[in-house]
C-alpha cells in the first residue's frame, strides 16, 4: 500500500499535468458518480491527507481518492490514451487541453464539496508532512494507549496520518526498538521528529524516495523491511519477520534485528 510519501509525490506528479487547467471531459466509471460531470472546472490543487488524495476544483468540489494496494494514476500527453489492455481498469478520466489523467483501479472514490472535506479525512491524526503540523497532537495521539505495541501505533492512521509498513518497520529500527514495544515506554516526541524528517526527506529529496540507510544499492537501501533472513546491515544479525495478522491493518508484516532493537519479542 503506497505511503504517505507516495501519494504527497504522485500530487506533485499531477500537478505538472493538470494543475491550473480546465477540465475538457470528464468521466467518473463508478456507479454512484456516473452522473456527475466536472467538465469545465478548473484544476486548482492536490492535496493530501495521510494516504488519501484530495483533487480540488473550482466551484468548491473535491475528488476524493485512495489507492489502496493496487491503485494508481497515469497521465498521457494531448490526444494520448492508455493501452486498451488496461482500459477497463480504469475509473477516473479527466481530459484537459494539454493532456489526461487515468485513475486506475481506483477502489475508494468520493466527490464532495471542498467544505465538507473533513467528512472523509476528518477522522485521520495529524498529516507527518505538513507544513503546519501540529506535533504536540501528533505525540498526544501516539500516546492515547500507551499499552499499544509500537508499531502498531504508527500504523493507526487515527493517530498520525501518513506512515505505512515500510517506514514503521524502518522507523523502529532507527529507534533502536522492539516493534512490540508498548508506545507509553517510547520517546514519542524523537520518534514524531524522526518520522517527520524520514518522510519530509524521502518525499522532497531526488534520489532519495524510501531510501533509509543512505545506500543507493539494490537491496541495500532498507535497515530491516525485506531484509529477512539477511544479515543486519549494521551489527549482522539474521533480520527477522513475522507474517502479518489477516484483515488486522494495525498488524502487518513485521521486521527487526533481534539485537539492534532490544525489546519485547514476538507475540506468542
Amino acid at each position: 500500500m503506497p505511503e504517505g510519501d507516495s501519494v504527497w509525490k504522485l500530487a506533485r506528479r499531477l500537478d505538472r499535468g493538470l494543475l491550473g487547467r480546465t477540465v475538457t471531459r470528464s468521466d467518473l466509471r463508478v456507479p454512484r458518480l456516473a452522473t456527475r460531470d466536472l467538465s469545465g472546472r478548473e484544476v486548482i490543487e492536490h492535496a493530501t491527507h495521510g494516504k488519501h488524495l484530495l483533487q480540488r476544483f473550482s466551484g468548491g468540489v473535491t475528488l476524493h481518492s485512495h489507492l489502496l494496494m493496487d491503485g494508481e494514476w497515469s497521465v498521457t500527453g494531448p490526444g494520448k490514451r492508455l493501452p486498451s489492455r488496461l482500459q477497463h481498469q480504469v475509473r477516473v478520466v479527466l481530459e484537459t487541453p494539454t493532456g489526461t489523467a487515468w485513475g486506475l483501479r481506483l477502489h475508494q472514490l468520493d466527490l464532495v464539496a471542498t467544505d465538507q472535506e473533513h467528512r472523509i479525512v476528518g477522522h485521520l491524526g495529524p498529516d507527518l508532512l505538513h507544513e503546519d503540523l501540529d506535533r504536540e497532537e501528533a505525540v498526544r495521539r501516539l500516546r492515547a494507549d500507551p499499552t499499544t505495541p509500537l508499531v502498531s501505533a504508527m500504523l493507526d492512521q487515527t493517530r498520525v496520518a501518513g506512515l505505512g509498513n515500510l517506514w514503521a518497520n524502518e522507523l523502529a529500527f532507527l529507534l533502536g526498538t522492539s516493534p512490540w514495544t508498548p508506545i507509553g515506554e517510547v520517546d514519542v516526541p524523537r520518534l514524531v521528529d524522526r518520522a517527520v524528517t524520514a518522510l519530509r526527506h524521502s518525499a522532497t529529496v531526488p534520489g532519495a524516495y524510501q531510501v533509509t540507510t543512505g545506500l543507493g544499492r539494490r537491496g541495500d537501501s532498507h535497515w530491516v523491511a525485506g531484509r529477512q533472513r539477511r544479515p543486519c546491515l549494521r551489527c549482522g544479525t539474521t533480520v527477522q519477520m513475522v507474517e502479518e495478522v489477516p484483515n488486522d491493518p494495525a498488524n502487518r508484516r513485521t521486521w527487526w534485528c533481534p539485537r539492534c532493537q532490544p525489546g519485547p519479542g514476538r507475540p506468542v
